[in-house]
């Protein structure tokens, strides 16, 4: 890993992020593999050490389901992780309390898409990738990485089918070390708050800004149906013909279906 290049508020983080989560360690570079890789890496080698780690440039980024995520040049996007001890009662909903932190910390135009994308006019702003590893030591809390890559400024045609949407359309003078800045202090308020009490009581807020509430959606495995917001667990709440479903797994893509005719489905 190398020097950055931009101006990152290291103190201003450090400064907002101790109170909150005493010890931690903030850290700029100008490139990495990817920083949730990396945080993985020191988590697995026995640094239980809270962390958040920013990376101009991702040579490896990851997205949800093994995807691949590039945020451009430096400044172009925002790419960081959060590496923390956790121990809530139940993990069911973190990645959706995730992204209404980073939501809510920016602009109240920002949508977000089950489970794990933000969303902008119907094009994709961010997406949080939640991972975790055992404990270094026994009775230990897991350690959770929580990665962020957010789009800054317009991003290169990469054969988008949909172009990405970016965040300096809503906030012309913002950048990405100022994005952190609003960004990082919330995150770590909202996953301390999941930590005592879950995604129960984020829900409400959830569902104010789904992005697919009451439409037309398709799963990956085919399953047609209509988004009714999500329910105390996180689990997205699918109306099929033969009723209301809970879907839970992460391995599910969901995906808009604009031109379908209504579906008839039963109340």
């Amino acid at each position: 890993m190398t020097a950055p290049l931009l101006d990152w508020p290291i103190a201003a983080l450090q400064a907002a992020l101790a109170p909150l989560l005493p010890g931690v360690r903030v850290q700029a570079v100008a490139e990495t593999d990817s920083t949730n890789t990396e945080l993985m890496r020191r988590a697995r080698a026995g640094d239980p050490t809270p962390t958040l780690l920013v990376a101009e440039v991702q040579s490896a980024g990851r997205g949800r389901l093994g995807r691949g995520w590039h945020g451009g040049a430096p400044g172009a996007a925002l790419s960081f992780s959060l590496g923390l001890p956790l121990a809530p009662r139940d993990w069911s909903g973190l990645s959706l309390a995730m992204g209404l932190a980073v939501a809510e910390s920016l602009h109240p135009d920002i949508a977000l898409k089950w489970p794990n994308d933000l969303w902008c006019q119907d094009r994709k702003l961010a997406g949080i990738l939640v991972e975790t590893t055992g404990a270094a030591t026994p009775h230990a809390p897991r350690q959770v990485v929580i990665g962020v890559g957010l789009n800054v400024q317009p991003q290169a045609d990469a054969g988008f089918s949909i172009p990405p949407a970016w965040l300096q359309a809503l906030l012309p003078d913002i950048d990405a070390p100022a994005a952190l800045l609003r960004i990082a202090p919330p995150l770590v308020q909202t996953v301390r708050a999941f930590e005592s009490a879950g995604f129960a009581p984020l829900a409400e807020r959830f569902n104010a800004r789904d992005a697919l509430g009451h439409r037309a959606v398709r799963l990956s495995d085919g399953t047609a149906g209509m988004a009714c917001g999500v329910a105390p667990d996180g689990a997205l709440q699918l109306r099929t013909a033969t009723g209301l479903h809970a879907v839970r797994s992460a391995e599910v893509s969901v995906r808009l279906q604009p031109d379908q005719p209504p579906i008839e489905v039963v109340p």
